[in-house]
């Protein structure tokens, strides 16, 4: 693909003004403070971060300018006239807050990380680990040809993707790991630091060398040695010499000694340019190495299983995470009757350790009907979800009934479950809040064909992996999500989508079930509505010349941005009615002087150092209606049931629902997973915890004590902030504890 040139769409400060003049953004009650601290860049030129409408500009003037039509010699000018007037409509949409691109997107877009690697406008990816060939992709390791399968492969993959901030579903599968060959040799490791590295001292307690010395007594010319450049794909390739030396086909001339020089990696607390935070000196990186060559040195002359791919995964993982302020999301997905994999964090010591750093899921079809050990492993930890691939390969909607191959090479998913993936393929997601797009007078069929329009766009970016371009060019998915959905239907409907159930019998196992009954009302907008995408997807691939979308549409678990609009996330029922919804800050974030100014209650961090907890006092809609319900005490069943609707009527790719049970429904888990094993394709379940630890994310009050909160806050925090600072802010505050999903499995912004 061309590289793209400079922007011919944009938006005019007249524009700009005029909107801001006839729209007021649907803040939610903690939007304004949400989209400050996490998707407002910083602009050199006025020494200050974003205003909202800097940045809806910089995002959509970032999306319109991929449509490849700009790209060619000689641009129409009615071309440029028609994404113009899209432009303004996206510019109005988003501004408002009645629909938004991923937060990815509100972070990435428009900005030159974006121009330099487009894999960042994508959320989470997935891919197979076997060995893979690297292709024409910007990283090749020099000992290996693009053609050639390697083992280090998919963990380059894995690597790259979650140092851009991205989260990596991977399949430790039988079909995939059997595809690994025995670990042939082991290797002698050895990492050098020099004496001028500010990361000298801490490298040696990790077990460094240092390099003088080591250079006395040893040549380069005896070992494999590897010099890192102070670059990402210096980590990702010091790591891929690791894992291929221990394997013939990678490691021909059979040497056994592996030398990696750290000596150029810059120190802990340097900035990161680009995706932003703070590097953490190559510390993580030397200990993570020293992992995985303990690990295959301890299998030679063995295959490795599915809980050894998945450790190196979650190593890699861990690494991501203390080299920067980022979360390292992943999903490590199995097979269902790997009991192995299934208990694998039983292992106290290492869960603890590096396990923690997956979700893991075990794949499924819809004639597995053993729900009992997996019910039973959920009740007790949590995991693992289910994901179902014949489901995701053979259907879109279930109302369209069994297509099959429609989606054939279907391997996996995304860490929070909502897009069926390809090997190396991306999620592409776009939402819409229905309520507020309603509310401020969209016509919901035009709000839904623009984000069709910007999703499909994303799909035309820069991407750094060949596996990637492949399935993108192939399968042009996209995930246009709604969020605010509990919120829009009884607000729409005056009651929730499950009006009731009807006795039935399981036509397979005999089993006594309760069917669902739904709203017809909803059946037919949501129907609608899918249509309507599908449409605007055929009618802009016709144009672009490109082919139309594999699935059109998703679910997804929302959370951060969610909170910019105020509305429940995702397919979820809000938390509960009233609730203290607590935001982790740097203690050195400017806006905490605002928020306490202001009289929200914030506090120190018991759990981490130099961190403030600020308190936010939250109402859901329609907390008072005689049909709301909660997280707290929806019913597990209704749970299920709506995931299958939104999968039968809206849903072509997945629904991400993380389905919460109180501890008397555990009983119910495998009876429903059985019932429902022909529509969902994905879901996970955890515990209802309520307020179950000191400070917890989300804190059940009752209506008086949310009023007492209420009271105590006085001003409007964005305008005491601005008086603070002149409206000039600090410049690179590391964010804590900020996700783009509900449940935290997906990477911050």
């Amino acid at each position: 693909m061309q590289a793209m040139k400079l922007s011919s769409v944009s938006l005019s400060d007249e524009f700009i003004n005029k909107i801001k003049n006839e729209v007021t953004p649907h803040w939610g009650e903690l939007g304004w403070v949400t989209y400050k601290r996490t998707y407002a860049r910083w602009i050199p030129e006025k020494q200050r971060t974003e205003n909202w409408d800097e940045t809806v500009k910089r995002v959509v003037e970032g999306n319109i300018n991929l449509d490849p039509r700009l790209h060619e010699d000689n641009v129409d000018p009615e071309v440029i006239d028609q994404l113009t007037e899209e432009a303004q409509k996206l510019y109005k949409l988003i501004y408002g807050l009645g629909a938004t691109p991923s937060g990815r997107n509100l972070w990435i877009s428009g900005s030159s990380y974006q121009d330099r690697n487009g894999d960042a406008l994508n959320n989470c990816w997935f891919i197979a680990v076997r060995p893979q060939p690297y292709g024409d992709s910007h990283i090749v390791p020099e000992y290996l040809n693009g053609r050639q399968k390697a083992v280090s492969m998919p963990y380059s993959f894995m690597f790259d993707q979650l140092m851009k901030g991205g989260g990596v579903g991977f399949s430790v599968t039988r079909d995939n790991v059997e595809q690994i060959p025995q670990v042939d040799f082991k290797i002698n490791l050895t990492i050098l630091i020099d004496k001028t590295s500010k990361s000298y001292d801490e490298s040696l307690k990790m077990g460094a060398t240092d390099r003088e010395d080591w250079l006395k007594n040893h040549s380069i010319k005896d070992v494999r040695y590897y010099r890192l450049p102070d670059t990402r794909e210096g980590w990702v390739i010091s790591n891929a010499h690791l894992i291929d030396q221990h394997f013939n086909e990678t490691n021909p001339t059979q040497q056994l000694d592996l030398v990696l020089d750290m000596s150029d990696i810059r120190p802990k607390g340097a900035k990161i340019k680009g995706f932003g935070g703070t590097a953490s000196g190559p510390m993580p990186l030397i200990e993570m190495l020293f992992d995985i060559n303990n690990l295959l040195n301890d299998h030679v002359g063995q295959k490795l299983s599915s809980v050894d791919c998945t450790d190196i995964g979650n190593l890699i993982g861990k690494t991501v995470v203390a080299g920067n302020v980022r979360r390292s999301a992943e999903l490590a997905l199995g097979s269902a009757d790997d009991e192995a994999f299934i208990t694998m964090k039983q292992d106290k010591e290492k869960l603890y350790h590096h396990r923690w750093a997956s979700n893991n899921s075990v794949a499924v079809d819809s004639s597995f009907t053993d729900y009992g050990p997996v019910a039973d492993s959920i009740r007790h930890n949590g995991e693992p979800g289910i994901v179902n691939l014949e489901l995701s390969r053979n259907y879109g909607r279930k109302i369209d009934g069994r297509q099959e191959n429609i989606d054939g090479s279907v391997e996996g998913t995304n860490p929070c479950g909502e897009i069926s993936l390809a090997n190396g393929e991306p999620c592409n997601l776009f939402e819409v809040f229905p309520t507020v797009a309603e509310q401020e007078g969209w016509d919901l069929h035009e709000a839904f064909s623009l984000g069709t329009r910007y999703s499909k766009r994303v799909t035309f970016s820069n991407y750094d992996w060949e596996v990637s371009r492949n399935a993108i060019e192939k399968n042009r998915r996209i995930g246009i999500s709604m969020s605010g959905i509990q919120d829009w239907i009884l607000s729409r409907f005056g009651n929730r989508v499950v009006i009731g159930y009807e006795d039935a019998t399981d036509p397979e196992t005999g089993a006594a079930i309760k069917k669902p009954i739904y709203d017809k009302r909803a059946v037919k907008e949501f129907d609608g509505l899918y249509k309507a995408v599908v449409k605007a997807d055929k009618d802009y691939s016709e144009t672009l010349g490109c082919n139309p979308s594999i699935k059109h549409t998703t679910v997804k678990p929302s959370g951060t941005v969610a909170k910019l609009a105020g509305v429940s996330e995702g397919m979820h029922f809000h938390y509960a009615g009233y609730l203290i919804q607590r935001i982790r800050f740097q203690d050195t974030d400017p806006l905490l002087p605002a928020l306490k100014a202001v009289g929200y209650n914030v506090e120190p961090d018991v759990y981490t150092k130099n961190t403030m907890v600020v308190e936010f006092p939250v109402r859901a809609a329609h907390a008072d209606s005689k049909d709301f319900a909660s997280a707290g005490n929806v019913s597990i069943a209704e749970q299920f049931a709506t995931q299958a609707f939104l999968q039968t009527y809206w849903s072509d790719n997945a629904v991400s629902c993380t389905v919460t049970f109180q501890p008397n429904e555990g009983d119910q888990i495998a009876p429903l997973m059985t019932q429902y094993r022909h529509t969902t394709k994905s879901t996970s379940l955890l515990p209802y915890t309520g307020a179950g630890f000191k400070q917890a994310p989300k804190e059940p009050i009752d209506q008086k004590e949310y009023e007492k909160r209420v009271l105590q806050i006085s001003g409007d925090v964005a305008k005491v902030f601005a008086q603070q600072n002149g409206n000039h802010d600090k410049k690179d505050v590391e964010l804590v504890d900020q996700t783009d999903c509900a449940g935290g499995a997906c990477p911050i912004r």
